[in-house]
């Protein structure tokens, strides 16, 4: 389960619980903070927000997996990293169940969520029409 009340990450998994998808952003360079940080490591200030992304998303690469490693996640399933639209250089994992072979770098996807367990949302991705 991943640790939802850090300073730096609690407000994206509380976004998630209400059904959006965000980015840190710096409110003084326009930096996009992913991993999310509370200051920008670009211009060294403390002015950042949270930023509502359109939850569009294009793919960059994906794998499906195999071997049970963990027995949360029962196999096949296939993870994919996307990029979004409106965030150029972020990068979010997600994972799709079963083995999707349908997959092509570059195609649409959009944001789903999922709840994972004791209230914890995660942003998870399947392609688009």
């Amino acid at each position: 389960m991943p640790y939802t009340i850090d300073a730096d990450t609690a407000g994206f998994f509380e976004a998630a619980r209400e059904g959006h998808l965000v980015v840190r952003s710096c409110s003084d360079c326009g930096a996009n903070l992913h991993p999310p940080r509370q200051y920008c490591r670009h211009c060294g200030g403390w002015n950042t927000r949270w930023r509502k992304l359109t939850g569009r998303a294009t793919l960059v690469t994906w794998t499906i997996v195999e071997q049970q490693m963990l027995p949360t996640f029962e196999v096949p399933y296939t993870v994919v990293l996307v990029e979004p639209d409106d965030a150029p250089g972020v990068r979010f994992v997600g994972s799709l169940p079963g083995r999707v072979e349908s997959l092509q770098a570059g195609m649409a996807m959009a944001v789903t969520f999922e709840t994972v367990g004791d209230g914890v949302v995660l942003p998870q991705w399947s392609p688009t029409e």
